[in-house]
């Protein structure tokens, strides 16, 4: 019941924002009671830490087969994974769209709870994103100039930015300029 509610409740919250949603919608689109909520979260702030951890860990699984070794080098596996991003986010598809940047800039200075839920998975993300780096040094499809570290987090901010940029312009140059600037940054050919 505790997922339904969180599942249920995730393209809501994509559509309209954390605060715009009441937990009044959340429940009766769940079809569950508000006693059965409060069950499972002692508060809306904690519900939505319990949904930005969801969809972390939702989130992981995908990354983590993304990324993991196969007969790719590393270094097309982050490509992959960059225009996949470029493709979910430039996309009208609702359910795919990330959750923080709809959530961070709205939550992080009301909720102590949901900044570290949001916190926690961003770094644990970069650190995926750096161990990619590391792998594709050691595969030799990276240069071994990169700081594996420093450039997953430039990276991460970029489309981290580059994403709430089409979401404002409602197109996506700014997803195909962070494309071009990644492919630059890690010293790689353009594909397209």
């Amino acid at each position: 019941m505790r997922q339904h509610i969180l599942d249920v409740a995730k393209p809501i919250i994509l559509g309209k924002g954390f605060s715009a949603v009441g937990l009044n919608e959340i429940l009766t689109a769940a079809n569950v009671p508000k006693g059965s909520f409060y069950h499972y979260f002692k508060s809306k702030e904690a519900f939505g830490a319990a949904l930005l951890d969801s969809y972390f860990y939702d989130y992981f699984g995908r990354l983590e087969l993304m990324l993991a070794a196969n007969d790719q080098s590393a270094a097309q596996r982050l490509v992959a994974y960059w225009d996949r991003w470029l493709e979910t986010q430039a996309g009208d598809c609702c359910e795919e769209k990330c959750l923080t940047v709809k959530l961070a800039a709205e939550v992080s200075d009301l909720s102590e709870a949901m900044r570290i839920s949001l916190k926690r998975g961003t770094d644990q993300l970069i650190k995926r994103l750096a161990q990619c780096i590391e792998e594709g040094i050691a595969d030799g499809s990276l240069t071994a100039a990169l700081n594996p570290q420093r450039t997953a987090e430039t990276l991460y901010q970029m489309w981290l930015g580059a994403t709430l940029l089409a979401k404002v312009r409602r197109e996506d140059s700014s997803l195909a300029c962070a494309m071009d600037s990644t492919l630059k940054l890690l010293q790689l050919e353009p594909s397209h």
